[in-house]
């Protein structure tokens, strides 16, 4: 149940609060959306809250990367192996994962553009949004919340920022990876290892090619968390003076603005 209905008095809405998080549109950089695009197919989308077009790249770029050795590939390149390199790609998989890595750039770029026209309309529109969605499930709000403590919680474990921020369908999403990529990639074994002093074991244990997942994964976290945290308060700030506009406000109010020089 919310507290406000969407309906068709509005041809857009600037935000929708429900029980699976605070979805809404706001101003971003195109180029920053297309490079978190370039560095994880699905994350720039994700970033936009496209959600199923963000989950569809995603997997894609795991399950393709994986098959065609790219980050075993990269491994090699990093030690300057480059015949290695050369020699593990797979190119079967490799030709099927170079357009769609360079589609979801593009995408990313273009529906970020779009959304920042909208953005520009729904402010001037400026029709209301529901702050307030109760279920059996859940319950979301929009409140304040620390931008500082979204990044920590998202550096602890990927995933946690969003559930501090109710970003739930990200947050599932982010952390079930987590879980895959450090299952896969033995990472928690081998920070064990080092803690213990065994370099050598922690080295011949991990997964390289499955432990080049994490650092995007924990990097697109900490932005994610970070940046919407922020929105979520400008977004509770506008929603605020609004109601306090409506219902406190005297009508007679009138701002007046002053002649130059004076």
């Amino acid at each position: 149940m919310d507290n406000y209905s969407n309906d068709n008095t509005a041809r857009r809405y600037r935000a929708y609060v429900s029980i699976l998080g605070t979805t809404q549109i706001h101003l971003r950089n195109p180029y920053i959306i297309a490079w978190w695009s370039a560095a994880f197919p699905g994350f720039g989308h994700l970033l936009l809250s496209k959600y199923l077009r963000g989950f569809v790249l995603f997997i894609w770029e795991v399950i393709v990367n994986i098959h065609a050795n790219v980050n075993v590939a990269m491994i090699y390149s990093f030690q300057g192996e480059i015949e290695k390199a050369k020699e593990v790609l797979d190119t079967r998989w490799l030709l099927i994962y170079i357009p769609v890595y360079i589609f979801g750039i593009w995408d990313s770029y273009r529906t970020t553009v779009d959304l920042n026209k909208i953005f520009v309309l729904t402010e001037r529109e400026e029709h209301k949004f529901n702050s307030f969605s109760i279920g059996a499930l859940e319950i979301n709000y929009l409140d304040k919340r620390n931008p500082v403590m979204s990044v920590i919680w998202s550096l602890f474990i990927p995933g946690l920022g969003q559930l501090y921020i109710h970003r739930i369908v990200t947050a599932f999403f982010v952390i079930i990876w987590c879980v895959v990529f450090f299952y896969y990639s033995h990472g928690l074994e081998a920070i064990s290892l080092l803690f213990l002093g065994e370099i050598k074991k922690a080295t011949s244990v991990v997964n390289a090619e499955w432990l080049l997942f994490l650092p995007s994964l924990y990097g697109f976290s900490v932005f994610d968390s970070y940046i919407n945290t922020v929105e979520n308060n400008k977004l509770y700030d506008k929603e605020q003076r609004t109601f306090f506009k409506e219902n406190y406000q005297s009508p007679s109010f009138q701002v007046l603005k002053g002649r130059k020089g004076n």
